[in-house]
């Protein structure tokens, strides 16, 4: 599986806060696994929001159907998923045998707040979460950095990251990735969610990206190519429309990969440069997409994901 890559060390040379360089070349193209019918370098994964209406049955039949190589819940599926007495190792079970996997659940709500007290009480929900992640075969679990506050203090963000990661690794055999939001108040850009990852100090560090946290968040398409490929744990991809303000734009107003303004064939190309060959997962808020038939809806940015990496390639 492309997400057990061997770990790599974080840093070449820092050229400034938070740059992080691949400390190897990508590998030979050849050498790599394809998916996707050989089209692909990398395994295509759809984060159920995209949608998100359906129920948790459909939604895995839908990405199953459309042919992806991944699935990416949300705790609340699995959540839905027990509350109907249903098992979430029986789900894990029907996800494989439709030839997928997940790489990761969103996401450990609230699990960083400001003060210990305040770590130590929400730590039986963060459990609890990752009781439910593991059982379906998680990867990853991604942590958000909430409650989200101006003041978010990095080195405690570290500290509390790097708790979350032992306890996931520990007693439920998950790996813990952070996830920055490109419209928090607090961690909202790639250098302030890298730093939180290095200094956290644990081998296993890493971050769940998306183009439009890289976009709304302000923090460009160029630090891509100065990343570590251990340091990303999985990709959210999508697209942005350009005529509305960055600074306006919403969740609701992603769109398929290349139908917007963002430099996805640049950053594909990027991530091979890099050497991260992990999951690329599909994650819209449309709501136009969701009034619609959702095994089009998956089918339709598959087609838009493999349309820009053969781009990509090319």
């Amino acid at each position: 599986m492309s997400t057990s890559m061997n770990r790599r060390g974080f840093l070449q040379g820092a050229a400034g806060a938070g740059a992080l360089l691949s400390t190897v070349a990508a590998p030979a193209e050849a050498k790599q696994k394809r998916y996707q019918e050989k089209e692909s370098l990398w395994p295509l994964c759809l984060n159920v929001s995209t949608i998100r209406p359906a129920s948790f049955a459909d939604k895995i039949g839908a990405a199953a159907a459309a042919g992806y190589d991944a699935i990416e819940p949300w705790i609340s599926d699995l959540e839905q998923h027990e509350a109907e007495g249903k098992s979430l190792k029986d789900a894990a079970k029907e996800i494989a045998d439709k030839g997928m996997w997940v790489p990761n659940i969103i996401g450990l709500w609230d699990c960083m707040p400001a003060t210990e007290e305040e770590f130590q009480a929400s730590l039986p929900a963060t459990r609890e979460r990752m009781r439910r992640m593991s059982e379906i075969g998680s990867v990853h679990a991604a942590a958000i950095p909430q409650p989200d506050r101006t003041d978010f203090d990095l080195k405690w963000g570290a500290d509390k990251y790097r708790e979350l990661m032992r306890i996931g690794r520990e007693d439920y055999n998950i790996k813990v990735a952070f996830e920055f939001i490109g419209f928090f108040k607090g961690v909202h850009r790639t250098g302030q969610a890298a730093a939180v990852a290095i200094d956290s100090d644990d081998p296993e560090a890493c971050l769940i990206m998306d183009t439009f946290h890289l976009f709304r968040g302000g923090s460009g398409f160029n630090g891509i190519k100065m990343m570590a490929p251990n340091l990303i744990g999985n990709f959210h991809w999508n697209d942005v429309p350009g005529d509305v303000p960055r600074e306006e734009q919403g969740d609701a107003h992603r769109i398929y990969p290349g139908d917007g303004v963002l430099p996805l064939v640049q950053a594909l190309k990027d991530l091979k440069e890099i050497g991260y060959f992990g999951t690329l997962s599909l994650e819209m808020f449309n709501r136009a997409h969701w009034e619609q038939d959702p095994y089009e809806v998956a089918k339709t940015g598959k087609e838009k994901m493999l349309e820009g990496i053969r781009k990509a390639l090319a």
